[in-house]
């Protein structure tokens, strides 16, 4: 099915979306629907769109753009002609900006309008509302610049900064997914609704991993790296580690190696039942280590039970620090006998994850993200030719996905036909969007599972099916389920046998939705082929994420990848760790999965939508290396006289400028977000006059010297009565324990401030655990579901059999006969 398209329509043909957008959240969402389909129209000010960037001509490819003066009463009405005729608006302002102009949801009072506001926080906070947000503002008062890794708090360098918009970028996709799902709502005669997605609460869902917290955690959990800074806190040591001491802290199958063409390569194959043995057997090393004695017991024993001293596993992250230094140096050594690039296919042939690691500007010239789509090619009227990331959600039956259109400049809008509305027939209030729709989960880790999670919210229905043996071990499909196995009923079953796959076959038909984290190759071995599953099952949405994938296939379409290596090979770590010579993965678990299982949600949203109106199913896809081009927007283009590559990278930056940075005060840090066209409202706060006639190259150590004279609250209010951004530079954790809600107390108020996070105190693993709230999408009509706990693999296996009309003997004999399992071992959570 991948290379059969339709051509009847594209999966929001019809849909016509009024972007009132600016900066990246808004204008990106609206991209995400122009891409699938919709008629986007994008309002500027008179002087063009308030960022002035090649990124924000890609982001306003495929609408068409007018200018209009809100301000005055000819650009009202025009707006308002516009809205009449629109079936979604989107608006990114602080709250209470577009009521000023009486363009507002309540003012409108449009029962079949879609509205979508996505300020920087929510407008139920009281003390965030109002504040000047922009992206690093938002990261601030995350705790996104205080929390940056392992890495950060060996070296001892915090805070840190990053300049990835990671809250535009998740707050837009699931923005584009709340107006999909409204729309499919709304096309089984439920009426429109009025949504906002904060941009913060959008970064604390997409940052849900590290802000996640296990009572009594096992050590066996912890990384050497975990270890390295408690032995360190214990003994009163300094934090000053250097790069290449923090290497041989790492486990070997999570680091990189250096290659004889002097380019790293990044391998991310832990804590899985095969991918370790597949790495040695490439290296020509397995032999050997296991006549050594490699320590191989089943990940989901108790460390008390496994034989020998080691205290480790090659199946289950960690390594102890002894095996890590003996694997880690035999490997060293192997990969030297080849370049980078030849061990990349080599690995990625043979089903080993690995990748090399690249530049942004690599990446974007690259042969893969090309010859995938994953990079699409746009004649910019102003820029001419200029090559930009591709979609981030795509159906794979739409004959349209690949073709870009440039941003189409009006001089007048009148010229665009604007017929107002039909008043439409009384909706019936309540409900989730999703009520109803069953989802089938066949994924494992973070980024497969986060689809049916943040789809389950909405009323969805979840079976998830996990193989008899598990593939990952505990700290993946345990510690890191409890947040994406929210929800969910669980089923372990051997999908490999014949009853298993006949088992299979009934929960197909069961479901609307099927997602699997696979590349095409992996779906053809478990029988998962398109074109055969439309045949048995006809208007089945598969919903498909792998690390590689594009519109098209490339040379590394089948190759297994993680988060970790979409941050390599797309320039993320050679960013954030400042060069090639010395990449690092992005301070945050899951900074791409997550990412990546929202767009597979936005996905599966259009699929649902275009089976509502035609009956047809379809291919919903999504990848991590789509999603990590997304989170480098504001550099992820190309064009001929680009400005250089030279964009804020590494691990000291405090900042993109002396005006936009973190700075010192007296009693900690905080960050200034401001621009040179406010340099006149800085020098009218009292203390800061000097800035006036600083010159540019003096204005940062200017800056600094005034900052240190006073504590952060006093700057934060002087700043903010000049409406200057800026916030304290917050701890997550800390934000985390503020806002804090348990479970055993009731139901959350999910819309209630900007942060949410729920202890599950009555948690099936016995301890309580603490993990984010579902509150970044908040409609106002229809209604969200908090999902109860991760459930302990294989508890539901009899009920859901039960329900595909098995019966107790054909259950029994399937569970002795090893097609299906109670449980992977006694406990929740082995220690």
């Amino acid at each position: 099915m991948t290379e059969q398209r339709n051509s009847e329509g594209r999966p929001l043909a019809g849909v016509r979306v009024i972007d009132f957008g600016q900066y990246m959240a808004g204008p990106a969402a609206a991209m995400m629907l122009a891409d699938l389909g919709a008629e986007v129209i994008h309002v500027d000010p008179p002087g063009g769109p308030r960022w002035q960037s090649p990124a924000a001509a890609m982001l306003n490819r495929g609408k068409s753009c007018v200018a209009l003066d809100l301000k005055s009463g000819t650009g009202l009405a025009e707006a308002r002609r516009l809205i009449a005729s629109a079936d979604v608006v989107i608006e990114n302002f602080r709250p209470g900006v577009m009521a000023r102009f009486g363009l507002d949801a309540d003012t409108i009072d449009r029962s079949d309008l879609i509205y979508l506001s996505l300020p920087g926080f929510a407008s139920t906070d009281p003390q965030r509302a109002g504040i000047r947000a922009w992206e690093a503002v938002i990261a601030a008062a995350c705790g996104q610049y205080s929390d940056m890794g392992l890495n950060r708090v060996l070296m001892g360098i915090e805070p840190s900064f990053s300049p990835l918009p990671l809250a535009s970028a998740y707050a837009s996709v699931l923005g584009a997914a709340s107006v999909v799902l409204a729309l499919c709502r709304r096309e089984k005669g439920g009426g429109g609704d009025v949504i906002e997605v904060p941009l913060a609460s959008a970064l604390m869902e997409g940052l849900a991993y590290n802000s996640q917290q296990v009572e009594d955690y096992p050590d066996r959990y912890k990384s050497n790296r975990e270890k390295e800074i408690e032995r360190r806190r214990a003994e009163g040591l300094p934090m000053d580690a250097t790069y290449g001491q923090l290497q041989e802290l790492l486990d070997p199958f999570y680091r990189n190696y250096m290659c004889a063409d002097g380019r790293q390569i990044y391998v991310v194959s832990a804590s899985h039942s095969v991918h370790p043995e597949r790495v040695l057997k490439i290296l020509g090393l397995w032999d050997r280590l296991v006549a050594e004695g490699l320590p191989r017991h089943y990940a989901y024993d108790d460390v008390a039970d496994w034989p020998g001293e080691d205290g480790c596993s090659l199946s289950s992250y960690p390594l102890s620090q002894a095996w890590a230094d003996r694997v880690s140096s035999l490997m060293k050594e192997a990969f030297l006998a080849r370049p980078s690039f030849e061990w990349e296919t080599i690995f990625g042939e043979n089903g080993a994850p690995a990748a090399a690691q690249r530049t942004t500007q690599e990446w974007l010239s690259a042969e893969h993200p090309q010859k995938a789509r994953l990079l699409i090619d746009v004649d910019d009227p102003d820029y001419g030719p200029m090559r930009q990331l591709g979609n981030l959600a795509w159906l794979a039956g739409d004959a349209e996905t690949a073709s870009k259109k440039a941003p189409r400049r009006l001089a007048e809008p009148e010229q665009i036909a604007a017929e107002p509305k039909p008043e439409p027939a009384a909706a019936p209030a309540g409900g989730g969007w999703l009520d109803g729709i069953r989802i089938l989960d066949l994924t494992n880790v973070i980024a497969g599972p986060t689809i049916a999670s943040t789809l389950a919210r909405f009323g969805a229905e979840v079976i998830s099916v996990d193989p008899v043996t598990p593939t990952m071990d505990p700290w993946n499909g345990i510690i890191f389920g409890m947040q994406a196995g929210r929800g969910k009923q669980s089923l372990l079953m051997d999908l490999k046998s014949e009853k298993g796959r006949q088992a299979l076959d009934r929960l197909i038909g069961w479901a609307d939705i099927v997602t699997v984290n696979a590349t095409d190759r992996q779906l053809a071995r478990l029988g998962l082929d398109p074109d055969r599953l439309q045949a048995a099952h006809p208007g089945v949405i598969l919903c498909q994420l792998d690390c590689y994938g594009g519109s098209m296939r490339g040379p590394h379409s089948d190759f297994p990848g993680y988060d970790d290596l979409a941050q390599a090979v797309t320039g993320v770590m050679a960013r954030f760790g400042g060069s090639l010579d010395t990449p690092e993965e992005h301070a945050h678990f899951g900074t791409i999965d997550v990412l990546g299982g929202f767009c597979g949600a936005l996905a599966a949203a259009a699929a649902l939508f275009q089976r509502a109106r035609t009956g047809r199913g379809d291919v919903a896809r999504a990848s991590l290396c789509a999603a990590g081009q997304l989170i480098q927007a504001p550099f992820m283009f190309d064009f001929e006289g680009r400005p250089p590559f030279d964009e804020p990278s590494g691990r000291t930056i405090k900042g993109a400028g002396p005006l936009y940075r973190a700075y010192l005060a007296e009693d900690g840090w905080f960050f200034l977000a401001a621009f040179v066209d406010d340099i006149e409202a800085l020098a009218i706060v009292d203390g800061l006059g000097a800035i006036r006639s600083a010159s540019p190259q003096m204005r940062a150590a200017t800056l600094e010297e005034i900052f240190a004279g006073r504590p952060v609250a006093h700057w934060i209010g002087q700043l903010r009565k000049a409406d200057i951004g800026c916030h304290a530079l917050d701890k997550m954790h800390a934000v985390r324990d503020a806002h804090l809600a348990r479970e055993s107390a009731g139901p959350a108020d999910l819309k209630s401030g900007t942060f949410g996070f729920i202890r599950h105190d009555r948690h099936p693993s016995g301890r309580w655990v603490d993990l984010v709230a579902p509150n970044a999408i908040r409609p106002q009509r229809a209604a969200i579901t908090v999902p109860g706990p991760m459930p302990k693999p294989g508890v539901d296996g009899h009920a859901i059999l039960s329900g595909l009309g098995y019966s107790g003997d054909e259950i029994d004999a399937m569970i002795k006969e090893g097609v299906v399992a109670r449980q992977w071992c006694d406990k929740y959570l082995p220690e």
